[in-house]
């Protein structure tokens, strides 16, 4: 289900590092890693192992796989059917081609459910310039989803997904970065969760109120602009920030910065500290509790559609060892926590009995993100 996909996203966020320099192809490693979210009736886990490996000076291949195991009896859930459980695996593989001051990426990427399957092409190209202090990023990525529904055998519907970037990094000083990234995402098709339903008053039923499955537009064009820098400190540690805003065609808007202070502790041990605050305004056709039934062209009520703002903190630890096996250069093991709480303004929690309908108390969860990896570089 779509939820898995807006999870992965969450933790490919928590896992955006700031780079820049010259051109080189990245190291040859093997990534081990198990996640785990849990939060809002949902727990999401499973492992992701990575292996990278270069030939000559100018390729590098690579290979992903990646696991998420679902549990959930999120409210959206509980107001409608009961909870269900779910995997969906990823497979992915990457080539990157290394020519004078020029890296060229290609990737493809499969993800499958028994409800839903994703197809993806990705195409990045970065060119350095100016003695390599500044680097002149753009890509392209192609997907194409496949809907289904375990309620309604006969649904069977395509999504087509355009993912344009544009990037660059510049080295300002011996000590501060700073990267600029713009993207538009444009996509085309069945765009709504068959499982999530609109809300609407019926003084026929017994609550007040019924459902009916969500109706939403056809197209969507969303734009983010995204400011990062970071900062090395004279006692070897560093700070990185972020700043990014987000529209779509849907009305809805969005910002989020966050603060991250990285330490080191003797040669083998860093940590790091990170704050991160987003906030986002409803989607036209959003709506907790509409008038009637298919009163509008469009309804939804997905909460992810509404209202809200979101906390997190984080914390990490990063053990480096060099050698320790004939075949390993250097590697490390991690472990990061981030802790997250949301709050929703127009979104309302229904599973809460006693209340008029519309009168139920606003919506709120917390949420827990553990990732633990290992990493070896040969």
């Amino acid at each position: 289900m779509r939820n898995l996909h807006r999870i992965a996203a969450i933790f490919s966020l928590l896992a955006t590092a700031l780079s820049a320099g010259a051109a080189v192809l990245p190291e040859e490693k093997a990534e081990a890693m198990y996640h785990r979210y849990e939060g809002g009736g949902m727990e999401i886990d499973g492992p992701s192992v990575l292996v990278r490996k270069n030939f000559d000076a100018s390729v590098s291949l690579s290979a992903n796989y990646y696991v998420d195991s679902v549990s959930s009896a999120s409210v959206d859930v509980l107001a409608r059917a009961t909870p269900y459980e779910e995997e969906r695996t990823e497979g992915g593989l990457g080539v990157d081609y290394l020519y004078n001051k020029s890296i060229m990426s290609f990737a493809y990427t499969n993800s499958q459910e028994n409800d839903f399957d994703a197809e993806s092409i990705h195409f990045n190209i970065s060119q350095d310039f100016f003695g390599d202090l500044t680097t002149l990023t753009m890509g392209y990525s192609k997907g194409w989803d496949n809907v289904r529904s375990k309620l309604d055998p006969s649904l069977d519907e395509e999504v087509d997904r355009q993912h344009y970037r544009l990037g660059v990094s510049q080295v300002l000083t011996k000590n501060a970065l700073l990267n600029l990234d713009i993207e538009t995402i444009t996509d085309e098709g069945y765009l709504n969760n068959p499982y999530r339903v609109y809300r609407f008053l019926d003084t026929t039923s017994a609550k007040g109120y019924e459902y009916r499955i969500e109706k939403y537009p056809k197209t969507r064009t969303s734009n983010a602009v995204a400011l990062r820098g970071m900062y090395y400190l004279p006692y070897r540690a560093a700070v990185k920030g972020e700043v990014r805003y987000f529209s779509d065609s849907w009305n809805i808007k969005g910002y989020n910065y966050e603060l991250a202070y990285v330490h080191p502790f003797g040669d083998q041990f860093i940590t790091e500290f990170k704050f991160r605050h987003y906030e986002q305004t409803k989607a036209e056709f959003y709506d907790d509790l509409f008038e009637g039934e298919d009163v509008r062209t469009f309804m939804g009520r997905d909460k992810e559609l509404s209202t809200y703002s979101g906390d997190s903190v984080g914390v990490g630890l990063t053990y480096e060892f060099n050698k320790g096996f004939s075949f390993i250069e250097k590697g490390s093991i991690n472990l990061f926590v981030d802790y997250m709480k949301f709050a929703y303004e127009d979104f309302r929690d229904v599973t809460r009995t006693g209340f008029a309908p519309g009168e139920e108390p606003l919506y709120e969860f917390d949420a827990t993100v553990i990732r633990f990896f290992v990493t070896a570089s040969y």
